[in-house]
């Protein structure tokens, strides 16, 4: 296990400066993939009520439409590595942008159910690349004291799209063909997407991966507004010395033999499992069905589903600010122990109604039967799907003279039972209200509704600032150069495989084990998240990328790495100063009166090479002699130079050296 090293044992606090307007720009556009994650999560939970209907699917065809999606993400959220790595960042993304756009133009205008789970499909790929690929461009570019609040961003724009799904799913729960509008609105983000990232720069180490070191300097000047990169350029070269071993599969087989890799890997996946399995997708997919659950109407808990959505997204603004005054660490291990109290706060909403469920009795209908009569209690009532609760109001928002009838049919169900005191037949749903009636399908009225409520504010106010971004923050981190978009793939599958289980078990383990003991479960998992954080999870407050790969390894590999990495920075450090003083006493001689003769060497020097009818003039004694003097100045340069290029050369060596001197003391070697 990597033992727990503070930041400052590295590396000191960098300085505060400025930054120019381009690396905001690049975060605010690469973060709109955030926006597209994000609108598609949210707004299938919506759309498929509308879309169940007009198409009259089964639901194990809703089903299918709506995890298709999750499906494609995992599978090239895996592939998105490779395409990063083969392609670039930018053009992963704006590719995935248009991929994203197409599958919302299919959804819009879908004919039938196949082009619908095409489009969705299409959807999931693109939201699989981008949920990838984007936090390792942003973590790229960005400077190391605002890397964590730029990749933040990222989250921040994913609640965004998510409250603007709930927002529109109940505005437009009431139209016929409701769902084309939900569904191809996904297209808008995807152009401004693409447009935005046409004047933006790629990622400068994927550039130098290519061995485009001029134009990764350039967009380093760009980003960083200084030309003082020099040395972060060092450590990216350095870095990729590694890489150029690792090409391909053997990138696969070198994170599985490399154990400090291999660890990281493990760290950075659990981070990704703990997210979904603390339930944060129950409560995207499903809050309105929890809601329903705790006694609320369907009308009723689409709208009231907009507050934990609205919550979630003012909350994350938090995040930004935490994840650099803070530190990741801790404000990822106080948002889990602030989830588990939401979801203790939604045992308390569902238990009640579990140990004292308001009784039935058949002599409350006349001239009614059925095997729904047989229930003896609202529990057992409507956890048939065959049956709905029946029962009087009264005036302390409990109920009595409860009745389990058959359900209605079509339109009807969640409005009417078949037969007895709540049916069509005995008036409409204003008439039932004013014989103080009420019908409850699917869930049991209780007291304690407004505790649901309570619990999903609660539990998206624990999850914004911490849960949510710092798994991604984290994993853009902590993997090296070499690896880093391919372990970053991989952990975003297990984000997503994590995602699909619990989606599609959630409903099926409620029935199983209860509501109440669903989430009971999910509070004990929120509680070893935590534990996990503080006790496995290294702080990479303010360090650069380079410097991160040390905290995974052992202190004494990490004693040896530094050492390496400051002599052969010194080394380079001294041959430059070597260099300027060459290049300064040459300029100083220049000055000293012979300057004249020294240009007319140099003028003579270049008619020699010019064409010309006119023969050149022989040179002076005394110019000869000087241009013999510049030619051997140059030549010093260009030991100088030389000798830096062998430094750097050398600087790759070392470390290599240093990885294999680790592995003795018991450190880690480089694939």
């Amino acid at each position: 296990m990597a033992s727990k090293v503070s930041p400052t044992d590295i590396v000191g606090p960098p300085p505060k400066r400025k930054h120019p307007f381009i690396i905001y720009y690049l975060a605010m556009c690469a973060t709109v993939g955030g926006a597209l994650f994000g609108y598609d999560t949210g707004i299938i939970n919506g759309a498929n009520l509308l879309v169940k209907k007009d198409f009259d699917l089964t639901d194990a065809w809703i089903e299918h439409i709506v995890s298709s999606a999750v499906g494609a993400a995992a599978v090239f959220s895996l592939m998105s590595g490779v395409i990063a790595d083969a392609v670039g960042r930018k053009v992963s993304i704006m590719g995935a942008a248009v991929v994203f756009t197409a599958g919302g133009i299919l959804m819009g205008f879908a004919s039938s159910k196949w082009m619908l789970l095409y489009g969705r499909l299409a959807v999931g790929a693109a939201i699989g690349v981008v949920s990838s690929v984007v936090p390792v461009y942003v973590s790229e570019c960005s400077p190391p004291d605002i890397r964590g609040c730029l990749i933040t961003l990222n989250q921040l724009f994913i609640t965004l799209g998510i409250w603007i799904s709930a927002i529109l799913a109940a505005a437009f729960q009431g139209l016929d063909q409701g769902w084309r509008y939900m569904l191809g609105l996904a297209a808008l983000p995807g152009i401004a997407q693409f447009i935005c990232f046409l004047a933006l720069p790629e990622s400068p180490r994927w550039q130098v991966m290519k061995n485009n070191i001029p134009k990764a300097k350039l967009t380093l000047i760009k980003i960083r507004g200084t030309e003082d990169v020099t040395e972060e350029l060092d450590d990216i070269i350095v870095s990729l010395e590694e890489e150029k071993k690792t090409k391909g599969w053997r990138i696969w087989t070198g994170i599985m033999k490399t154990p400090h890799v291999r660890y990281t890997l493990f760290v950075g996946c659990m981070l990704q499992v703990f997210q979904q399995f603390c339930g944060i997708n129950t409560v995207i997919y499903y809050s309105s069905n929890i809601l329903k659950s705790a006694g609320f109407d369907v009308r009723l808990a689409i709208w009231l589903s907009v507050i934990p959505f609205t919550v979630n997204f003012l909350a994350t603004f938090i995040g930004l600010w935490a994840v650099e005054a803070l530190g990741r660490t801790k404000v990822l291990a106080v948002s889990y122990l602030g989830i588990a109290v939401a979801l203790w706060v939604l045992v308390a909403a569902f238990l009640p109604v579990y140990l004292h469920p308001p009784a039935t009795n058949m002599m409350h209908e006349v001239n009614v039967s059925g095997p729904c009569l047989a229930h003896s209690d609202c529990w057992d009532c409507t956890r048939d799907a065959d049956c709905a609760f029946c029962a009087v109001k009264t005036s302390d928002d409990m109920v009595k003279d409860g009745s389990c009838l058959a359900k209605g049919k079509g339109n009807d169900v969640e409005l009417f039972s078949r037969m007895g005191r709540c049916s069509k037949k005995s008036g409409t749903e204003d008439f039932m209200g004013g014989k103080g009636l009420m019908y409850a399908h699917g869930y049991c009225p209780t007291k304690f509704a407004w505790l649901a409520v309570v619990g999903l504010i609660l539990f998206v106010l624990g999850f914004a600032p911490g849960a949510g971004p710092m798994p991604w923050t984290i994993n853009a981190e902590i993997y090296p150069l070499w690896c880093r978009s391919v372990a970053n793939s991989i952990a975003t599958v297990c984000n997503w495989a994590s995602n699909y289980i619990v989606s599609n078990t959630f409903l099926t383990v409620t029935k199983l084990i209860t509501s109440w003991g669903t989430f009971l479960g999910f509070s004990v998992i929120c509680l070893i998240s935590a534990a996990f954080t503080l006790l496995v999870v290294p702080e990479t407050k303010n360090l650069t990328l380079e410097e991160i790969e040390l905290l995974f390894m052992s202190k004494e590999a990490q004693k040896n790495a530094r050492e390496r990495l400051d002599t052969v920075r010194h080394s380079l450090e001294h041959v430059g100063d070597e260099v300027r003083i060459l290049h300064t006493e040459k300029k100083t001689e220049g000055d000293g009166g012979d300057a004249e003769k020294l240009e007319e060497a140099e003028q003579k020097k270049d008619s020699k090479d010019a064409p010309s009818d006119v023969p050149p003039e022989a040179p002076s004694k005394g110019a000869s002699e000087k241009g013999e003097e510049a030619e051997a100045e140059e030549a010093k340069a260009e030991e100088a130079k030389e000798e830096v290029g062998a430094s750097a050369e050398e600087k790759g060596a070392d470390i290599e050296v240093a990885k294999d001197e680790s592995k003795t003391a018991g450190g880690d070697p480089t694939p």
